[in-house]
């Protein structure tokens, strides 16, 4: 029988002790056989004090600096009871030792275990995974005060370049540091400024806290390539030298962690691979953990990596935390002896319940809309018969069946009727005219989305899978009659592109116009000039559809905009939702369930075992799956799988996978290992054989392998349903939207009724209509100005698309911003019954005015008619014509007002002034 179990529990807490001691770097020692030698670190059992024996007494270089107040493991539920006893031994008086106060005190009970520092302000006791390192502890003591002492050296935030809403997460996280809160959150909207605002923090603990080591951890690669490059750009308010160039950024390509690095940036996936052990596929890295469905009873615990102990990072910056603090990734960040600093824009209530709801910054949409840091979204609905209802295909009729992953196709007729529901769309059978009929509605209705654009706005289409984005891709080009160069497909990864120039091209070209993505919603998809979201697939999370409507949110300026989009004709002021699945009505969850339903697809279960995941009945349901897709694999497949997975086939992967929780196995493995390793336990050994075959069950899965199964044991052939053709059953703003609508108008007539008695034209306007002929179009500048400062998205022509929504709307909308504006200052003062584009204004008072002319003695001749509607054209875009405008374009081109005099003689100003005073009513 194995030692250990017949332990009482006091010895056995002390013999776990023991092992994370020697594991930590520390040389355990009994009070009469001390070895100085041994150790920088000594931790003595039962060293006399003038109360009585310690448990531990801890020395770094022979110097008394803390110790250990142990307990047997029931005790671990009552653990803080026991701080004034290990607190009293720390103020003792050790035997033969003129010491002070011991800093650094512990309970443990080897499983759990609580650590206080002394030279805090507020000695105040913590969990720690298991003990720091002398070297550690002859470090803080070098340093003199504590890190929780020095936070509270902090200085005052200088503000300048720094928005009011990162002033404040700055101000109150430094707050919620000084005192001692161990876990902080950031919530801020996308767009915002959460990165910028995380680096100034840093900068600051870096720079008044002498941190030593802080840790950007992040979920994709691609976040962590992002955040490398703000890290790059990042200049300090107080000093000329760049971020890096004062601290070395360390982002993780790998399991070693630079010594002289004081930022590391690394997702979340490396992290624990590395205190896991193991070799990371570099594809993990590559999505995003919100998307994986696979959840174990119980993770595979990190274990302790002396190149990386406990205290390795002071702080750990976690973004998009909403993701990365949950089921595996939690031991992650239980591991770590650090602040937490979460960052995100959608958190839920687990996030919250994380943080120990300390949210020190608060900062919305809807508050960041409001401030003009982010524009807000309309929404455009989309239904036809078949996205609502599905259709059914009968018996005989022939139609196309497709392979999933050549996408060669068949002919075959129908041996029985086949319904499919909404659901299935695009999955088990693709309709065609589904989705050409919502990409065609799309296009007719732009017009009505976008008003005045020649071009397609930058749109983003959302797909199910990669199928349906070949589909989407295919149907878009041939509908809108354009090239391959017009639409693109961005993925994780594409077979002829990098998705990162895709995406370039996509965020600062002309082309692509629509980009069509399946998965890539917050891996770095930040593309400012994006104005249109279609959603072409339904999503339940709450938090997922917030980001990806987040993807929309940028604010960009006009002369940006029209750059990549040239018929814009201001800065981007809202983007639209187009809403084709019914995702902006289906019932969205508050976060991901905690429970899973045993269907949870390939995909997911080979993630999980390719990111380390130890679970029976992970193992258990892939060894099933792949028994069951054994027998439908040609030969051919068989011998593809043996070559992609270092020659074992897929018969031996099933019975490893099985092998892994079977006890006879374990048992015989054990046997061998304790053959090998006569000094280890029984228990040593069975661990030590269920970590070994778990290894040898997953070794052979990664990326490329994941890949080739996951396609092989798909359904093979997708039906392709060109019998039943589509329909479009509505095509309209959503009810939101005309809500929305009705907000904007009112915002803008209340702003324009408040500044009437600041701004002369508006004055004009509102008290003075009989001066109108003196409005000039300096004075209309002066009011779109103001308007530009201080409510820069009530510009005018995205109040005039608010207007087409709530009334029928006199003449098309106009291309100059400040037509627009007169035309709207015009509607809501009264002078015109509807909203009507101001150069209708103008050509009927024109009209009028010359038929009045007409019907007196004055007749006007030809060459006199083509002169007046020169004039005519410039009041309408200009609001008042001066003698001097005739020597300039048009008027310079037809003589100037050289020819006008010798059309009208004398009566030239008499005509001028006639026109700017009709026109103008």
């Amino acid at each position: 029988m194995d030692e250990s179990t017949n332990q009482f529990p006091e010895q056995a807490a002390r013999d776990n002790i023991d092992k994370q001691l020697h594991a930590a770097g520390w040389a355990v020692q009994d009070k009469d056989k001390i070895d100085w030698n041994e150790s920088i670190g000594i931790a003595i059992r039962g060293y006399q004090t003038d109360v009585g024996p310690t448990d531990y007494l801890l020395f770094v270089e022979r110097k008394p600096v803390g110790l250990i107040e142990a307990k047997k493991e029931e005790e671990g539920s009552k653990l803080i009871s026991h701080e004034p006893q290990a607190e009293n031994y720390a103020t003792s008086k050790l035997k033969y030792l003129d010491n002070d106060q011991l800093p650094f005190v512990y309970e443990s009970t080897g499983t759990i275990t609580r650590f206080t520092d002394y030279r805090d302000p507020k000695p105040r006791s913590r969990p720690v995974f298991t003990f720091h390192r002398p070297e550690t502890f002859k470090a803080w003591l070098k340093e003199g005060k504590s890190l929780r002492a020095r936070l509270l050296d902090i200085p005052g935030l200088p503000e300048s370049g720094l928005r009011d809403c990162q002033i404040k997460a700055i101000i109150n996280l430094e707050k919620s540091f000084k005192e001692n809160k161990p876990r902080s959150l950031i919530q801020m909207a996308t767009g915002a400024g959460k990165t910028y605002t995380a680096i100034t923090s840093i900068y600051r603990l870096l720079k008044f806290a002498n941190a030593k080591r802080i840790l950007f951890l992040v979920d994709t690669r691609n976040l962590g390539e992002q955040a490398e490059q703000e890290f790059l750009a990042y200049q300090p308010s107080d000093d000329n030298r760049k971020f890096m160039e004062l601290y070395n950024v360390q982002r993780l390509h790998s399991n070693y962690i630079s010594s002289d690095s004081q930022v590391c940036i690394s997702t979340i996936q490396r992290l624990y691979s590395i205190l896991k052990g193991e070799e990371l596929d570099e594809e993990a890295e590559e999505k995003n953990q919100d998307e994986t469905k696979w959840e174990p009873k119980e993770p595979m615990p990190v274990v302790y990596d002396e190149k990386i102990p406990i205290e390795q990072f002071d702080f750990i910056v976690i973004d998009e935390c909403h993701r990365s603090i949950y089921n595996l990734w939690k031991q992650v960040l239980d591991y770590f002896d650090a602040f937490l600093i979460g960052l995100t824009a959608t958190p839920d209530k687990r996030t919250f319940g994380f943080f120990n709801e300390n949210v020190v910054s608060e900062y919305s949409h809807e508050e960041a809309v409001a401030d003009g840091v982010n524009v807000g979204y309309d929404v455009y609905l989309i239904e036809t018969e078949i996205s609502q209802h599905g259709a059914k295909i009968k018996a005989k009729e022939f139609v196309d069946k497709r392979e999933r992953l050549s996408r060669r196709k068949r002919w075959e007729q129908l041996d029985e009727d086949v319904s499919y529901s909404k659901k299935e769309l695009d999955k088990d059978v693709v309709n065609p005219s589904q989705i050409r009929n919502i990409i065609r509605a799309f296009k007719n209705k732009l017009p009505e989305i976008f008003p005045g654009r020649k071009e397609v706005p930058k749109t983003l289409v959302f797909a199910k899978t990669d199928s349906h984005a070949d589909d989407i891709i295919q149907i878009v080009r041939e509908e809108f009659n354009e090239g391959n160069e017009f639409c693109n497909k961005i993925t994780y990864k594409t077979k002829d592109e990098d998705p990162k120039s895709i995406l370039t091209r996509f965020r600062n070209a002309y082309n692509p116009r629509i980009a069509v993505t399946v998965a890539m919603i917050s891996v770095g998809i930040d593309v400012k000039p994006l104005e249109c979201l279609l959603f072409m697939r339904d999503v339940k999370s709450k938090g997922y559809f917030e980001q990806m409507k987040g993807r929309g949110t940028r604010t960009f300026g006009y002369d940006d905009l029209k750059k990549v989009t040239p018929s814009a004709l201001s800065a981007k002021t809202h983007f639209v939702v187009v809403d084709a699945v019914g995702v902006t009505k289906s019932l969205k969850t508050d976060s991901r369930p905690l429970e899973r339903k045993r269907s949870t697809p390939m995909k997911e279960l080979l993630d999980a075992v390719t990111m380390g995941v130890r679970d029976e009945d992970l193992f258990i349901s892939l060894a099933g799956r792949l028994a069951r897709l054994e027998k439908q694999l040609t030969d051919q497949e068989k011998e593809t799988f043996e070559e992609k997975a270092k020659g074992k086939t897929l018969s031996e992967t099933v019975k490893d996978l099985l092998n892994a929780y079977n006890p006879d196995k374990i048992e015989e493995k054990a046997q061998v290992l304790k053959r090998e390793n006569p000094e280890i336990t029984k228990i040593q050994a069975l661990d030590m054989a269920k970590e070994s075959l778990g290894k040898t069950a997953s070794s052979i899965f990664n990326g490329e392998l994941n890949k080739y199964i996951e396609n092989v044991c798909r359904v093979h052939e997708q039906i392709i349903d060109i019998v039943n053709i589509d329909n479009v059953t509505k095509a309209q703003w959503g009810k939101d939207s005309l809500d929305k609508a009705r907000e904007i108008v009112n915002d803008f007539s209340k702003y324009m009724e408040e500044h009437k008695d600041e701004i002369i034209a508006l004055s004009i306007f509102y008290d003075q209509p009989y001066r109108l002929r003196e409005l000039t179009s300096s004075m209309v500048k002066d009011v779109l100005e103001k308007l530009r400062m201080d409510k820069p998205l009530l510009a005018p022509l995205y109040v005039w698309q608010a207007y087409e929504q709530l009334e029928e709307v006199n003449g098309k909308s106009p291309k100059s911003e400040l037509v627009a504006l007169v035309s709207l200052i015009r509607r809501i003062t009264g002078l015109d019954d509807k909203l009507t584009a101001y150069d209708k204004t103008v050509d009927r008072n024109f009209q009028k005015w010359v038929f009045e002319k007409q019907a007196g003695a004055l007749k006007f001749n030809e060459e006199q008619m083509g002169w007046l509607r020169m004039m005519k054209e410039h009041i309408a875009t200009s609001f008042h014509i001066e003698v001097d405008d005739l020597d300039y374009t048009p008027f310079d081109a037809h003589g100037g007002r050289g020819m006008m005099f010798q059309l009208f003689g004398n009566g030239m100003n008499e005509v001028i002034s006639e026109m700017n005073e009709a026109l103008a009513v």
